[in-house]
């Protein structure tokens, strides 16, 4: 049942015609019935919502989520309410079995705690960049009706003794006060060996730290972190997480799934799916969606009202180039 507060949120959004506000409270009260174990019900807000957004959009104030950090907190955290879905998302058949996983759990969070048990909620997001890690944390939160919030490694590591310590205790307290998804992206910044010859004293702290916090924890928020750095991480840290998911590069079959996918909302003529697969071997999934976007705006700019096989050729070989030319730079 919807909380006092969340019902005087609903009828303020609705009189300020704030529609994103709206779904963003209703998520959250579809996410605490299916915690308590009322799936249907929980299936039902879900549903009415969805045919909600597919209606005509009436002209609406900027979303003013329920859980905006505020104090200091805010530089160490930013939040959203992602829309967002698994099913939008194309993934190897076993990430997408833990992942699923996950979220079975936490809709029946009540019903496993009830047995003195605890869902799978702290991850370890690994592999390749462009692979889907930051867009899986958003995916958990839109499934999940909770807020994301990401944690800031600008605002948290600072080079004075004991400050990004105390800085890391402020988040492990607001995920204990206000349920969601934490997402610590580039976790081998903070989580790096402390066997590393060039590390320093502050970094080993905090990893310390880290360590601690995150095995004392007990709150129901989600806590995911993502390297494309895996061989950096101490090895203390993997123990600490629920699960390890490993991300990969596309093969042939995801590929094509993906081209067809991003290139689905725009008419295409004799694509060769399999050929054009073949020419964006070894592009992770971002490129390869970067590359279809080119392809569409070049016939845009050219005004046709078609992506060929010619255009998306060019523009995943455009993009193969630019990330070969990159990596050369790095080295």
């Amino acid at each position: 049942m919807a909380s006092a507060d969340q019902v005087k949120a609903l009828i303020a959004s609705l009189t300020e015609g704030d529609e994103a506000h709206f779904y963003a409270i209703a998520m959250q009260i579809a996410a605490h019935e299916a915690r308590m174990g009322h799936g249907k019900v929980a299936d039902e807000i879900r549903l009415m919502i969805d045919r909600a957004k597919s209606r005509p959009q009436l002209p609406s104030k900027s979303p003013i989520p329920l859980a905006r950090p505020r104090g200091e907190i805010a530089e160490l955290l930013s939040v959203s309410y992602p829309s967002v879905r698994l099913k939008q998302m194309v993934l190897g058949a076993q990430t997408r079995s833990k992942l699923e996983r996950v979220i079975r759990e936490h809709r029946a969070v009540q019903v496993i705690r009830n047995k003195g048990l605890s869902p799978r909620r702290k991850l370890l997001l690994i592999g390749n960049p462009g692979t889907g890690k930051t867009m899986t944390a958003s995916a958990l939160a839109g499934e999940l009706g909770l807020p994301l919030f990401v944690v800031r490694l600008d605002g948290l590591i600072t080079k004075f003794m004991g400050e990004t310590a105390a800085k890391l205790r402020l988040i492990f307290e607001a995920l204990n006060q206000t349920r969601g998804v934490y997402l610590f992206d580039e976790f081998d910044s903070i989580g790096s060996s402390r066997g590393f010859t060039n590390d320093v004293g502050e970094i080993r702290r905090v990893l310390n730290s880290f360590l601690q916090m995150v095995e004392q924890d007990n709150s129901d928020s989600l806590v995911i972190a993502a390297t494309n750095h895996v061989g950096m991480l101490d090895r203390a840290l993997f123990r600490r997480f629920d699960d390890v998911i490993e991300y990969t590069l596309p093969d042939a079959e995801r590929i094509v799934e993906t081209l067809r996918s991003i290139l689905s909302g725009f008419p295409t003529k004799r694509i060769q799916w399999t050929k054009a697969a073949a020419l964006a071997e070894r592009l992770n999934f971002a490129d390869i969606t970067r590359a279809c976007e080119d392809a569409i705006k070049d016939a845009l700019v050219h005004e046709r009202d078609f992506v060929a096989q010619a255009d998306l050729a060019r523009a995943i070989e455009d993009r193969k180039f630019a990330v070969t030319h990159k990596q050369v730079s790095n080295e």
